[in-house]
């Protein structure tokens, strides 16, 4: 930090458990990725490189050895796993891990069916020789799940090995855990949070609006993801109530303990 303020919130440090910022990569160059960590590497926890821009993009190995140079660990999006498990190629995108060193992985179901136990089995699969990531809910904003559906697959996925398991929202954040306004389900996170905890789960939060109601939630160490390029350091200000939208709610936190 550049210099000091009393009675902030306590950030837990890199390499964190909590309070990660998982930042959504839709097509940097190299050039924008080197700008990015030059400015936002300490509060950037993971990277994924969204959907299946890994297919399209120049220079990965280029890119991907920017983050890797900076220890934050890259993965691809759960829609490219998908691509590949649709075209019955799953040997080949354990290859396709092996060729980039990508030491993390997304299992998701949200583009096309699948049968949940065998879900858990890619899951299972992954997470012995990596970290996994696994995403619960759909894509399709006409598929509502039941809170008793999202709590009973997120546990059973996190037994099967994922590391934490993502809330869907998609970039937009108008599915999933949200309404197709924005506005956050609440009584469904609420019903969650209830049953697991929050330190397994990543909400994907893409807007400033959805980012600000999680940190009121569960504080500034709650785990967000999506999270665009140029919104790693306005969110950092959020969690630590040095911007409006929680300034007022921290400074009072803060005094009561004090």
């Amino acid at each position: 930090m550049n210099f000091e303020l009393k009675n902030l919130p306590d950030r837990s440090k890199k390499p964190r458990n909590t309070g990660l910022s998982m930042i959504m990569d839709k097509g940097l160059s190299v050039r924008e990725a080197e700008d990015l960590l030059s400015v936002a590497e300490p509060y950037i926890d993971v990277v994924k490189l969204g959907f299946g821009s890994a297919f399209v993009t120049p220079n990965l190995e280029n890119k991907l050895s920017v983050y890797r140079q900076a220890n934050i660990p890259v993965y691809f999006g759960g829609t490219l796993l998908e691509s590949f498990i649709l075209r019955n190629q799953f040997e080949d995108y354990l290859r396709l891990l092996d060729k980039y060193k990508i030491e993390m992985a997304e299992v998701s179901d949200g583009s096309i069916e699948m049968p949940h136990d065998v879900k858990c089995n890619y899951i299972n699969t992954l997470s012995k020789t990596r970290k996994v990531l696994s995403e619960v809910g759909s894509k399709d904003a006409e598929k509502i799940i039941p809170p008793y559906k999202w709590i009973e697959l997120m546990k059973s996925e996190l037994e099967a090995g994922s590391w934490k398991v993502i809330a869907e929202a998609r970039e937009g954040g108008n599915v999933g855990i949200y309404r197709g306004t924005g506005e956050v389900r609440s009584g469904l996170v609420e019903e969650i949070l209830w049953q697991i905890n929050g330190e397994n789960i990543i909400w994907e939060a893409p807007n400033k609006t959805q980012q600000v109601w999680f940190i009121k939630l569960s504080g500034a160490n709650v785990n967000l993801g999506n999270i665009a390029p140029n919104e790693v350091l306005p969110l950092e200000t959020l969690r630590l109530g040095l911007r409006g939208d929680t300034m007022m709610f921290f400074y009072n936190e803060m005094n009561k303990k004090n």
